[in-house]
């Protein structure tokens, strides 16, 4: 399996703490690789190494192939990034700050500005100052300056901070289409599982800067478990009657008074009869699946432990 971007042993200090600790990681060519965990846990670290801003302190970092050394510049030239708040030129504008970027990195192909400016909604405030532009304006430049030069690599940490609702879905919908129409394999970073779970084909979770799990979201999807979530108002009775009453073993009993059972003969229509019969109130009951937010709360619950 050809790897566009392989970390092995990956480590970094910073005034003495060690803030990235023995992180291999493995995207796949042609795909959109979900990293994922909370603020702090190292994604911005890590893609800074893998950007060239940063050194690592212990490890490697293999690019297309190629081991990333500080004078990779013709490795570095086939990858687009944002990593953390975008800077520009503020007195220039959005379409002069974007020529600029063509300019140093020798990539001249006509309507390529005016095409990601229409891309990412900035056409009609390209000639303005950037300095007037909104905290979502920037971000948004920061995307189309990261997709400008047709990469075959694009890195982008956090990309839809400061957007609202239509902002984030139109990003979600380019990055599957810059994917699947310009096989750009992409990086993206998130501390929101929902993004990631409606775009990554795999997901890499890191906590406390170390790798916890790379997995594929079809494995994810393979992996879930459908369960009955049941709301009572006593846990205890509840419990009881599942068990002695209903013969089921395999329940277990989370927060909020909530129940969830996982036993595959068990069904919403015996439980009301069985619960009801032996006076548990029902608060709620349905079937559910686990999703991605479930499956990455247990590895970091694993992980604290």
């Amino acid at each position: 399996m050809p790897y566009i971007i392989q970390t092995n042993h990956l480590m970094k200090n910073v005034g003495g703490k060690e803030i990235v600790s023995d992180v291999s990681l493995h995207v796949k060519k042609g795909e959109i690789y979900g990293f994922l965990g909370p603020n702090g846990a190292g994604k911005t670290s890590i893609m800074k190494m893998i950007t060239n801003l940063w050194k690592p302190t212990g490890g490697s970092i293999e690019l297309f192939g190629e081991m990333l050394t500080p004078d990779s510049y013709e490795v570095l030239k086939r990858m687009g990034s944002m990593i953390e708040f975008p800077c520009f030129y503020e007195r220039m504008t959005g379409r002069e700050n974007l020529e600029l970027h063509c300019e140093y990195m020798g990539y001249y192909s006509t309507d390529s500005v005016a095409n990601v400016l229409e891309m990412l909604d900035l056409t009609a405030d390209a000639d303005r100052a950037v300095k007037g532009y909104s905290l979502g304006m920037k971000e948004r430049l920061g995307i189309a300056r990261a997709i400008l030069c047709r990469p075959e690599l694009l890195i982008l940490d956090e990309p839809t901070n400061g957007l609202d609702p239509a902002g984030i879905k139109k990003i979600r919908n380019l990055l599957k289409s810059l994917c699947l129409e310009y096989g750009i394999t992409i990086m993206v970073s998130s501390h929101i599982l929902s993004e990631i779970e409606s775009i990554a084909d795999t997901v890499g979770i890191i906590h406390h800067g170390r790798m916890k799990e790379e997995i594929s979201m079809e494995t994810v999807e393979e992996m879930n478990l459908a369960y009955i979530e049941l709301s009572v108002t006593d846990t205890k009775r509840a419990a009881y009657v599942l068990s002695d009453k209903c013969g089921l073993g395999n329940f277990k009993i989370m927060e909020d008074r909530l129940i969830r059972i996982y036993d595959k003969k068990a069904t919403v229509q015996d439980l009301t009869k069985a619960l009801a019969m032996n006076e548990v109130d029902i608060a709620a009951i349905g079937r559910k699946a686990e999703t991605l937010e479930d499956y990455f709360l247990k590895i970091t619950a694993e992980a604290d432990k």
